[in-house]
């Protein structure tokens, strides 16, 4: 006796697998009529094909569900009606007994989904009105909000834009029925990255937001005042390559996704999607918490500015309605919510700041970039080489076996090259770059260095040869070298001079040592090095390094610290968000940890050491910090725009109305739980966690609130005290700096490490002599540079606590 399967349960839901009769036939016994009644109930009017439904019929289940349609080979197949006993309806097409194709279910809810199906799942474009009203059209992909799509809310608000696993996510534009709008980048239903709030009274502000809350630098400008073009609004910011510059970084959050796991759960046809930010019982968006983000930064903080120089904190309907003057704009830094600077321009500076801005950056590019080249089109070429150049390297050093380098694989014969031409070879894939030799310098060594921070070869190579592709930035130093940086932020890519390639060359030895027998050190950590020669013969050499800023918190302040005093000072003008300043520009100490800031001075001293060994100057402590808002203002911190949460994970600071809670402490040392934090080595630092003196010695996580717990090691998620060092002309400044102490995260590593002190920098060091301080400039011979680096970094930035 033949079985069609049962494939529906007695709930009637739909979940991975074909939907079927549930009968037996007796396939010998059974004739061809139009009208079978089966043993256990089950009735079927229609038409057969030997014993099999084929054509059209109406199969009606003991249970009360019903399907009238198409049948092919005894399997719903084509289009057709189905009708569950709890009041569900589908009707559309079905392939092999899957919901399959365009359909339209209706739920007892009153909940509508019309659109594209995929196996029983809402894939490809479809709409969905929800039993509340709210109504989604757009993209789906599993059962989820994925793609471009728009959602309604029932009160009025409107969202446009991208998704991903259910939630905002890329680049959107959030717009409120008061009026407001919000047009940037949004991750996990949250506003983060850059973007412009539009206030319904026609005030603007333009910045960058971390979790739905104001992080960083922005400009405001009030009602009434004139708007000056995007370009220029995105140029006085510090986005050079204007609006261009700000899409990109919505581009890249498609991919801090990746780190979220995937719901395991079994479908349904009345299932409703279950996510965060997604009501369980509806699968709608939430907009308890919406509803009053749509007041988030027109009703929430207000700050006012008096002659006094003082601020107060009100709430009065719109922000933008408070300012005295359209003449003026704000340029404001906010950190987790709380305004924490701000300077008063006069409207018509920012136009010529950014104009000047434009004009020096074009002048200095043009006159020390030795890559203008490679622009456009050629620098798309560029970064398709060296992706196609790293995946063949890669791919051919991992399966030989694991050994010890030897003096051989430091050797001029230790390399890779290889020939790749467009239409492909035998060794080679085809490929829409042009023609190309590729050169890998020490690719044992280089591998071992991998193996070292234990990056995985595949994971290597898909977080530089991926789909995603690389992000080029623009170079804070004056070599014109070019940076890319790996979609998921844990590598940078530098184009490097053939004196900085040959220096490296000849330290890798020394360096391989140094880094293998100080599992802590700070010095940067070089994973490949690598060649293009491309038609003409023009030689490109990149190195790729872990990057010292690979951290989910952002980074507020860069700093570029070697020690000396000449020339290291940054015009205020010049300073944007993503300015690294210099040593003069520092205006903070900052307390450590007595056994965090003593293994810290060690390590410092072991790497100045063996730099001063390879007479290497012209070195400097990349420092960055993530400001904490002062402890005593987090109750003024407006709220993101956060999705109703019916349970709050531990740590989170969420309530069930969408309020933000903060503990009584900012950061906090804790002993350390490697169950508790991720205790993989990244790109940039390997090792224990620390120990600190505070904790009796003890091994210490630091618990950031709204983050978590973050393992504490040698130059990442160091936790310390930032202390504002006043400037003598504060009073008479138009910037007020609001606190004077902070909580902050460091993050720090030793960069340009190829400069060797050779007889050209002996001239220099001679020349500048004559006309300044010789203990002020940077050249300098090692010796004296190790020394008067350290000493700067124990008096000035780090100083021994009394």
């Amino acid at each position: 006796m033949t079985c069609l399967m049962n494939l529906i349960d007695e709930d009637s839901e739909i979940n991975d697998e074909p939907l079927g009769p549930v009968s037996c036939i007796d396939v010998e016994n059974a004739e061809r009529p139009n009208k079978k009644v089966f043993s256990n109930g089950d009735l079927y009017v229609g038409d057969f094909k030997e014993v099999l439904p084929h054509g059209k019929g109406k199969y009606t289940w003991s249970n009360g569900m019903v399907y009238e349609g198409d049948w092919e080979a005894g399997k719903m197949t084509g289009k057709g009606l189905l009708l569950w006993p709890s009041g569900e309806r589908y009707n559309g097409e079905i392939s092999g007994g899957y919901l399959h194709g365009f359909g339209t279910l209706t739920s007892p809810d009153g909940s509508v989904y019309e659109g594209q199906w995929r196996m029983n799942i809402q894939h490809g474009f479809g709409r969905k009105k929800y039993s509340n009203s709210d109504v989604y059209e757009g993209e789906w992909k599993e059962g989820e909000h994925e793609g471009n799509g728009r959602y309604f809310w029932n009160n009025g608000n409107k969202y446009t834009g991208n998704w991903k696993r259910g939630k905002m996510h890329g680049r959107g534009v959030m717009e409120w029925v008061n009026g407001d709008k919000y047009n940037g980048c949004w991750l996990n239903g949250l506003r983060h990255g850059s973007g412009i709030y539009q206030y319904a009274d026609g005030g603007y502000y333009f910045g960058t937001w971390t979790r739905g809350l104001k992080d960083g630098k922005g400009v405001f400008y009030p009602a009434g005042s004139k708007r000056p073009s995007l370009k220029k609004f995105c140029i006085s910011l510090g986005y050079d390559n204007g609006p261009k510059s700000v899409l990109s970084q919505c581009s890249s959050l498609n991919l801090e996704g990746s780190t979220v796991k995937k719901r395991s759960v079994r479908r349904s046809v009345s299932e409703k999607i279950s996510v965060s930010g997604v009501l369980r019982s509806s699968g709608r968006i939430s907009h308890k918490s919406a509803e009053s983000s749509r007041h988030s930064d027109s009703t929430r903080e207000s700050m006012h500015h008096y002659s006094s120089g003082t601020f107060s904190f009100d709430s009065d309907g719109s922000q933008s309605e408070v300012q005295e003057s359209a003449a003026v704009v704000y340029e404001r830094e906010y950190m987790q919510g709380v305004m924490i600077k701000e300077r008063v321009r006069g409207y018509t500076e920012l136009p010529k700041k950014a104009e000047k801005k434009t004009k020096h950056h074009a002048k200095e590019t043009k006159k020390s970039s030795c890559f203008g080249i490679f622009k456009g089109k050629n620098s798309y070429h560029l970064m398709l080489n060296l992706q196609l150049g790293i995946r063949y390297t890669v791919g051919k050093i991992t399966p030989v076996p694991k050994r010890e380098v030897r003096t051989a694989d430091f050797g001029h014969r230790a390399r890779i090259t290889m020939f790749f031409p467009r239409r492909g070879s035998q060794f080679t894939p085809p490929h829409k770059s042009v023609d190309f030799y590729w050169k890998d310098y020490c690719p044992m060594v280089f591998r071992n260095l991998r193996e070292m921070f234990k990056l995985d070869a595949a994971e290597y190579m898909m977080s530089i040869c991926g789909d995603d592709g690389l992000t080029e930035i623009s170079s804070p130093g004056k070599s014109g070298s070019i940076f890319y940086l790996s979609h998921d932020d844990r590598f940078v890519i530098k184009t490097l001079k053939k004196s900085e390639l040959k220096v490296l060359l000849r330290m890798l030895p020394k360096y391989y040592n140094h880094v293998k027998e100080h599992e802590n050190t700070l010095i940067t950590k070089f994973f490949g090095l690598h060649q293009i020669t491309v038609h003409g013969k023009r030689k490109v050499r990149f190195v790729v390094m872990g990057n010292m800023f690979c951290t989910e918190l952002r980074i507020h302040r860069r700093y570029d610290l070697k020690g000396s005093t000449h020339g290291r000072c940054t015009d205020k003008d010049k300073i944007h968000e993503n300015t690294t300043l210099k040593d003069l520009d520092l205006s903070y100490e900052f307390q450590m940890d007595k056994s965090l800031q003593k293994f810290f001075f060690h390590q410092i001293a072991l790497d100045c050491n063996f730099l001063k060994s390879q007479h290497i100057i012209d070195y400097s402590l990349l420092l960055g910090l993530h400001f904490r808002a002062p402890e005593q203002l987090n109750g003024l911190l407006e709220p993101p725009m956060m999705p109703n949460i019916e349970s709050s994970p531990a740590g989170q600071g969420l309530t069930t109305d969408g309020e933000v809670l903060f503990p009584s402490k900012g950061l906090m040392l804790v002993a350390h739980e490697p169950s508790s934090v991720s205790t993989d080595p990244g790109p940039h630092i390997r090792g224990r966690p620390l120990r600190a003196f505070s904790l009796g010695d003890k091994e210490v996580d630091v618990l950031v609130p709204g983050t978590g717990r973050l393992q504490v090691q040698l130059g990442v998620n160091m936790p310390a005290q930032a202390n504002q060092k006043l400037s003598r002309d504060e009073a008479d400044s138009a910037e007020v700096e609001l606190f004077e102490v902070y909580d902050v995260v460091i993050y720090m590593g030793i960069i340009d490490i190829l400069q060797e002190y050779n007889a050209k920098k002996k001239a220099e060091h001679a020349c500048k002599s004559v006309k300044f301080d010789p203990l002020s400039i940077s050249v300098v011979e090692p010796e004296l540079y190790a020394q008067r680096f350290i000493n700067f970094l124990k008096q000035k930035v780090f100083p021994e606590q009394p």
